[in-house]
């Protein structure tokens, strides 16, 4: 039977609020598949950076990309120690003191040892389906990638040994004394929406819409078309069992 859970030790263990943790791959996974964006931690000749990049997920693996002349990238090309976080801001919660505003969220903690996909063609097909996992279906629209544009990128690779998520939802959460108090109170729901395409003014007249774009509606949320469009890459449940 599968492992359906991160192995929980010292370095994933959420130490604050650990009721508010959570390391089951469901929820890990579907907080990460909800992203575009993450940031990635790692230390060089002692000092730390942490470089935002897109990424995605595959199985217990994960990978981004970025210029070959990236110092991040070439640094992390040997095989080196990596934290990814994503974060996700739900709400603003103002309570009745000071103490107790918070902010309601999902995020995800993941460590493992970065490594370069050297392989021309695994390469290839890492790049093919980081687009279709935004855009399915996308890929096969596309002129292909030359050579010298797949030499051009390197691609990360990083498999998940361990890690957590952290979700608050509560919103208001005063003390129990405090709600009485004649203070305004409120959780304000926060969430990053597609606005309208603007097509290309160089595109040629008659260019259709692309079928696998047909989630990217104004309005939409961008986590959940984010979650739709690797269900639709992926299949529902990929890795997660």
């Amino acid at each position: 039977m599968p492992d359906t859970a991160y192995p929980v030790t010292p370095r994933n263990r959420v130490k604050r609020l650990h009721e508010r943790g959570r390391y089951d791959h469901e929820t890990v996974h579907a907080i990460l598949d909800a992203a575009m964006l993450c940031h990635i931690a790692y230390v060089i000749d002692g000092q730390p950076y942490c470089t935002p990049t897109a990424f995605w997920r595959e199985g217990s693996h994960l990978y981004w990309h970025g210029s070959s002349a990236s110092r991040m990238l070439r640094t992390q090309k040997p095989g080196i120690p990596v934290c990814l976080t994503v974060t996700h801001l739900d709400s603003l919660v103002l309570a009745r003191c000071g103490f107790n505003h918070s902010v309601d969220y999902r995020s995800a903690m993941c460590f493992g040892t970065a490594h370069i996909v050297d392989d021309l063609d695994e390469k290839s097909r890492a790049l093919d389906i980081m687009i279709d996992r935004f855009y399915p279906g996308r890929n096969a629209e596309l002129r292909p990638s030359t050579t010298q544009e797949l030499k051009a990128t390197m691609v990360i690779g990083m498999t998940i040994e361990e890690a957590s998520g952290k979700i608050r939802a509560k919103g208001v959460g005063d003390e129990e004394e405090d709600y009485a108090l004649p203070i305004y109170a409120a959780r304000f729901p926060v969430t990053q929406v597609i606005g309208a395409a603007e097509p290309c003014p160089r595109m040629p007249e008659g260019v259709p819409y692309p079928p696998g774009l047909a989630g990217f509606t104004p309005g939409r949320r961008l986590d959940e078309i984010m979650s739709e469009s690797y269900r639709t890459t992926y299949g529902t449940g990929h890795g997660d069992d």
